[in-house]
C-alpha cells in the first residue's frame, strides 16, 4: 500500500533528515527511534519516510549539486523524490511552492555527465580516491551505482527446521514473492520488503534475516559434526547461527564478543534457531583469558573482523559520510592485532576464516598479507576450491563478492590453514 502524500508527511521526512545529517547515530537507530516516538505513522508512512531520506543519504553529494547553491533539507528532500523516484511536479504538489517549480524542473534536468566523478558517483573524495585506484574509474562507477540502490531482503533456512523448497511453498502460499538465491544453497531472495516478524517462518525459527553473501563466509568456514569452533567477533549472532546448523547442532559453538548489548541481541534468536550447541560469552578484548583457554584447541575460527562497513552502504549510507581515512587507519590496526590473537585458538590442521563487509584493500587483502608474513605456519587455501566442494560455483583465491557484480553487500574473506 502506498502512503498518502501529504505535507505533515513530507514534515516527518524533513524532522528525520535533520537528525540524521548530524551524523551522532547510525542512520537505523535515528530512524528507529523516531518511529519509536511517532507510533502514529502507518507502516506505509514509515516505509515512505525511510526510503526518502535513505535517499537523501545515499546520493547525498550529487542532490546538493542540484540544490544550486541553496542548501537545507526540503531542497535535499524535493530532489531526492524528483530525481530519484522520478516524481513529477504535479505528484509534488501537496508541498512544491510555486517559487521552487523553475529550480526543480532545472535540477531534475542537470546532466550527471556534468558532475566530476566522486559527485556522480555519491562518494566523499577520499573514498572515489581509494575506491579508483583499486578498480579503475569505469569499474568504480559501476560499483557506486549499486551501492545507490537499496538492497534486496534475503533470507536463510535454518536447515535444522526446513529446507528452501518448503519455506519458498509457504510463502508463495502467503502470497510473498520469492525465489532461490544465486549464490547460497540455503538462501531466499524477497521481492519485496514484507514485514516479517509475525510471520510463522520467522516466529518458528525456519528462516532468519541474513545477506546472502554473508552466508557463504559460513561455508567458506565449513564446520563439522562434532567440532569445536569460534566466532570471534559474534555480534548479534546471524552467522553463528548459521555455524551452528551447519554444524547440525552438535559439537561446541563458542561466540565471543566485546559487547554485552550486542550478544544480549542474540539470545532470541538463538531461542527460536532450535540450537543447543552454542556458548556466548562477552570478552573484554582479543586478549581475554577466555581466548588463552583455548589456545591450540579449535578446530575452525571465524573472524568477521570490526571494519569500516563500507560493503553494506546499500543498507547503511551514513557510512560513506561518517568514515575517514583516519578511521580506516585505526580499524586496520585493531584487525590485525584481532587476527593475530585470534589465530592462536587454531589447533594444527585447522582452519581460520578472516572475513570483513569492507571494499578496501587496507582492511583485506593487505591485513592477510602482513598476517601471512608474520605467521609462517599458515597459508592461504584458495576459497574456489572449498566453495566447489559445497557445490558453490566462485572463482578466486579469496571470496570478493561486490554489489554490482552479485547483488550482495561487499564482502570479503580469506581462508587460511594451519600447517599440521
Amino acid at each position: 500500500m502506498k502512503a498518502r502524500f501529504t505535507l505533515a508527511l513530507f514534515a516527518h521526512a524533513e524532522a528525520v533528515l535533520g537528525q540524521l545529517l548530524r551524523f551522532d547515530y547510525p542512520a537505523d537507530a535515528v530512524v528507529s527511534r523516531y518511529f519509536r516516538e511517532h507510533r502514529q505513522l502507518g507502516h506505509a508512512d514509515r516505509a515512505f519516510v525511510a526510503e526518502t531520506v535513505f535517499a537523501v543519504l545515499r546520493r547525498g553529494r550529487s542532490l546538493e549539486a542540484r540544490c544550486a547553491g541553496k542548501l537545507s533539507d526540503r531542497r535535499r528532500l524535493l530532489a531526492a523524490l524528483a530525481v530519484t523516484r522520478g516524481w513529477s511536479q504535479r505528484e509534488l504538489a501537496p508541498v512544491l511552492k510555486a517559487s521552487e517549480e523553475e529550480w526543480l524542473a532545472a535540477a531534475k534536468a542537470m546532466p550527471e555527465a556534468d558532475f566530476p566523478p566522486a559527485v556522480r558517483c555519491d562518494l566523499p573524495d577520499w573514498l572515489y580516491n581509494r575506491l579508483e585506484a583499486q578498480f579503475g574509474a569505469d569499474e568504480t562507477l559501476a560499483l557506486a551505482h549499486a551501492l545507490n540502490q537499496p538492497a534486496p531482503l534475503d533470507l536463510r533456512v535454518n536447515t535444522l527446521k526446513a529446507n528452501r523448497d518448503e519455506v519458498l511453498a509457504k510463502l508463495a502460499e502467503d502470497g510473498i514473492a520469492a525465489m532461490p538465491g544465486p549464490l547460497s544453497p540455503i538462501a531466499v531472495r524477497l521481492r519485496d520488503k514484507p514485514a516479517l516478524a509475525k510471520h510463522p517462518l520467522f516466529i518458528e525459527g525456519a528462516v532468519e534475516v541474513q545477506d546472502e553473501g554473508s552466508q557463504l563466509l559460513g561455508f567458506l568456514l565449513e564446520p563439522k559434526r562434532g567440532e569445536m569452533v569460534v566466532d570471534f567477533c559474534a555480534g548479534a549472532g546471524g552467522k553463528t547461527l548459521l555455524l551452528g546448523a551447519l554444524m547440525r547442532n552438535t559439537g561446541r559453538l563458542y561466540a565471543y564478543d566485546v559487547s554485552d548489548k550486542r550478544l544480549a541481541n542474540l539470545k532470541p534468536r538463538l531461542a527460536r534457531s532450535g540450537l543447543s550447541n552454542v556458548h556466548p560469552a562477552r570478552i573484554e578484548h582479543e586478549r581475554d583469558t577466555k581466548i588463552k583457554r583455548l589456545s591450540g584447541k579449535a578446530d575452525r575460527v571465524l573472524v568477521d573482523a570490526p571494519c569500516s562497513g563500507l560493503g553494506t552502504l546499500r543498507r547503511n549510507p551514513d557510512l560513506k559520510w561518517r568514515q575517514d581515512e583516519a578511521s580506516v587507519a585505526e580499524l586496520t590496526v585493531k584487525q590485525a592485532s584481532i587476527l593475530d590473537a585470534a589465530s592462536t585458538m587454531v589447533r594444527p590442521g585447522g582452519r581460520l576464516v578472516y572475513a570483513t563487509c569492507s571494499l578496501l584493500t587496507a582492511e583485506n587483502d593487505d591485513i592477510v598479507a602482513a598476517f601471512l608474513a608474520k605467521h609462517p605456519d599458515f597459508t592461504l587455501i584458495p576459497a574456489a576450491t572449498i566453495l566447489a566442494k559445497q557445490g558453490i560455483a566462485f572463482d578466486g583465491d579469496t571470496l570478493r563478492l561486490l554489489p554490482n557484480l552479485h547483488n550482495t553487500d561487499g564482502f570479503f574473506a580469506a581462508a587460511l590453514e594451519r600447517k599440521a
